[in-house]
């Protein structure tokens, strides 16, 4: 992962993203992080179903989009809380511009809460090739595609 993306997951683990939704029904999206999807396919559903907010809670000046999660939606990856959810795709108009340069690939992913050692066992024990990532070492992790 570039520095510029790891910088945004960073950001949004200051912004508090510990706030908890409220009980509703589960989403796991262990699925859709198999890095075969683009951003698109990746966060369109979520969008959709009302699992994440439609307005980025923030948009980098790359260009990469952060998603909070609803109230009730419950999102899991691979067993963990989701607090954010992120991407970006080049001239899909479902990803807002920054005030910078955009980034020159494609990235989705989420910020879930655990040690990256731990989520990252549970990701390739499902055969996942996502990326894992420290937000905040040992608190949030994120897993991440890029380049779809």
């Amino acid at each position: 992962m570039k520095q510029p993306v790891l910088n945004t997951l960073i950001v949004f683990a200051s912004l508090g993203l510990g706030f908890a939704p409220g009980v509703g029904h589960a989403g796991p999206l262990d699925t859709q992080l198999d890095c075969q999807s683009s951003p698109h396919d990746f966060i369109s559903p979520l969008l959709d179903s009302q699992s994440i907010d439609a307005k980025p809670m923030r948009i980098e000046p790359d260009s990469v989009n952060a998603f909070r999660p609803t109230r009730g939606s419950n999102l899991t990856a691979f067993g963990f809380h989701v607090y954010a959810v992120f991407g970006y795709q080049q001239d899909d108009p479902m990803f807002k511009p920054g005030s910078g340069t955009p980034i020159k690939w494609t990235t989705y992913g989420v910020v879930v809460s655990g040690p990256s050692s731990t989520v990252e066992t549970r990701v390739r024990q499902a055969g996942s090739a996502a990326g894992i990532r420290d937000v905040v070492p040992l608190i949030l992790t994120a897993i991440y595609c890029n380049g779809h």
